[in-house]
């Protein structure tokens, strides 16, 4: 099966992963497109959920609490994350529009419903050269949560995210995740490379993502580059077996690549290169 789910924008669930359609353990994911006077609910029975608004705005019931979200969009501001406990019911309605995203995992129960604001997200810039990007971590440690690991990220026109690549499916003292990428492009109109890969596996895909299509990760090393006319978002969902503090744990980079930490410019080809001379046809 393909680790590439096209958007289907005909349909109030645009993009729904299962722990059965994707075959794994503890993640599941849905993207909700919600017009005007349209309702969604959605039972969280015995797994926590979160709640990130991508645009439009909405009212999200939680038992007797309503709780307004919106987001002017995604290359606009950081989110509000509504974090909802295992065994509640959200329900969420709209007058104007609203697109959201609404995944869970597995978990005990304990942590109370809470609205996580910007203000409490760390925001970094990592890497450099073609590899500089922005990650927001909207739900990570030590924001609390049992399983859910939750990042944005913004890479501009042209560049990579997630170099060096890495995995986190136990292969070298990896922590095991599951993982989703949900992407956002502008111009609308662009596209973006993600590869999944293992060498020791026989395994290697690469999709082209466009604009509202997910990516999983159901294993190996995995990264992303965006076409030089694009600018790229993408929102990750993560959980697997970490729980608490121990979703801090980082993945396991790839020794071939790694070497770039120590300096994003070493090594950089200047142009022309090979001898040539530029304004001059050859015959």
């Amino acid at each position: 099966m393909s680790s590439l789910l096209k958007a289907r924008l005909d349909r109030q669930v645009t993009v729904e992963v299962t722990p059965e359609s994707a075959g794994w353990t503890y993640l599941d994911f849905r993207v909700v497109q919600l017009r005007p006077g349209d309702r969604f609910r959605q039972d969280s029975d015995g797994r926590e959920v979160a709640l990130v608004p991508i645009s439009g705005s909405g009212l999200v019931g939680v038992g007797a609490e309503v709780i307004e979200l919106g987001r002017a969009g995604v290359f606009e501001e950081v989110p509000q994350v509504l974090y909802v406990p295992p065994g509640r019911s959200t329900e969420v309605s709209t007058v104007g529009g609203f697109v959201f995203t609404i995944g869970g995992a597995p978990a005990e129960g304990g942590l109370p419903l809470r609205v996580f604001e910007p203000a409490e997200m760390r925001v970094e810039l990592r890497g450099g050269g073609a590899s500089h990007r922005q990650i927001s971590h909207i739900l990570s440690a030590p924001l609390p949560a049992e399983r859910l690991i939750l990042y944005e990220g913004y890479a501009p026109r042209g560049t990579w995210s997630g170099w060096a690549p890495h995995c986190h499916d136990g292969y070298g003292g990896s922590p095991y995740l599951e993982e989703v990428y949900y992407f956002r492009l502008q111009p609308a109109t662009g596209f973006c490379l993600h590869r999944n890969w293992r060498e020791d596996r026989d395994y290697d895909e690469v999709l082209v993502c466009e604009d509202g299509d997910t990516a999983l990760v159901p294993q190996g090393f995995h990264s992303t580059v965006a076409c030089p006319g694009t600018n790229m978002y993408f929102l990750n969902y993560l959980a697997g077996e970490p729980v608490g503090e121990e979703r801090a744990r980082g993945p396991y980079f790839h020794p071939d690549h790694t070497w770039i930490h120590d300096d994003w410019d070493a090594g950089v080809m200047t142009l022309p290169a090979a001898g040539a001379k530029t304004g001059t046809v050859s015959e």
